[in-house]
């Protein structure tokens, strides 16, 4: 398939530039993956599609404030947007202004209270930086970093909690798993209420995730990698379900698909770069809650595999007619 075949319009006055004040109060699109068709429903709506005995399986990473602003200690600005931790005090980032940071310039946040040196230049133009802090990491980070928000929300968040899901645990993602956004404890209670039972995976969310496809054809694409995690109790939870798997966001949909193709969902870690598109047989998943996605980006491309191409195009096209408000911070799609 083409890369072309998942580009859509978008008005850029659809793109959300923040959250909801009460996270359940956004939209939802229900598209019916079998025959196209279309409602229109509050996300709090939810719990008329789920059945006792159906799993909702979450993604629980939680996001770091990865964007780091400082200086260059030959002078000029410097900024650093962390991927993923290597080892230790080592990570990989992207950094900004590319072409003045090379191999052992160093860098300074905060006033010098972290400082980074780059190890290495990677093939891909990300860097290897070595940091140096006095204190604990989570704590400096937690000071000296920003919400690394995608560029296309300009509006400055406030609340650093409305970046994250309510049910965050993990630190390490780059990236909100934003499907879960919508949730709120008081919705999760009322869907377990029901019989429904609820599993949690981790997957740390990097920022290819989000980035549109650049090669012609969907196959040439080189999928990126990110670390998974999933426990016994939560394993076992996923097996045992005898009603439908419903996935929230596509990071939770890659990582059971993913345990799926390799033997069946069981408790283990590792590496993921799996890259669902068109056509594709899901082994595990039966339904997604999802978010509007960029076009030509992987994401848009799992749920096309998932729904159909022209379904999700054709509800994304009357998402669009109603004002639905899309990416990130908008609202929420469910395929049944």
């Amino acid at each position: 398939m083409k890369t072309s075949d998942f580009d859509y319009y978008l008005p850029e006055n659809l793109i959300a530039q923040s959250p909801c004040e009460v996270r359940s109060d956004s939209r939802l699109l229900v598209l019916d993956k079998k025959t196209g068709a279309v409602e229109h429903r509050k996300f709090t709506d939810i719990t008329d599609y789920l059945q006792p005995n159906d799993c909702v399986a979450v993604n629980n990473t939680r996001v770091i404030p990865a964007r780091l602003l400082g200086l260059r200690a030959a002078g000029g600005a410097a900024e650093a947007l962390l991927l993923k931790r290597v080892q230790g005090n080592v990570w990989e980032a992207l950094v900004r202004p590319g072409r003045r940071i090379k191999r052992d310039t160093r860098m300074f946040f905060g006033d010098g209270m972290l400082e980074a040196r780059v190890l290495e230049v990677l093939e891909s133009g990300n860097r290897l930086l070595e940091f140096t802090y006095s204190g604990i990491w989570e704590e400096v980070l937690d000071k000296l970093g920003e919400m690394p928000l995608p560029p296309y929300i300009t509006t400055k968040l406030t609340d650093k909690e409305r970046y994250q899901t309510v049910y965050a645990k993990y630190d390490g993602s780059a990236a909100a798993p934003t499907a879960g956004l919508h949730f709120t404890p008081e919705l999760l209670e009322k869907i377990r209420a029901q019989g429904v039972n609820t599993a949690e995976i981790t997957l740390h969310v990097g920022l290819g995730t989000f980035r549109p496809v650049k090669a012609n054809d969907v196959s040439d694409h080189k999928m990126h990698s990110e670390y998974f995690d999933i426990t016994p109790e939560n394993a076992r939870i996923v097996r045992k379900t005898t009603g439908s798997l419903v996935a929230v966001g596509t990071t939770t949909v890659r990582t059971l698909e993913t345990l799926a193709k390799s033997g069946g969902v069981r408790a283990c870690s590792g590496w993921t770069d799996i890259f669902i598109y068109p056509p594709y047989e899901f082994l595990a998943v039966d339904r997604l809650i999802t978010n509007f996605h960029l076009p030509k980006s992987t994401l848009l491309m799992l749920v096309s595999s998932f729904a159909g191409r022209e379904n999700v195009l054709n509800a994304y096209n009357e998402a669009i007619r109603e004002k639905y408000r899309f990416f990130t911070f908008g609202d929420a799609m469910f395929i049944k």
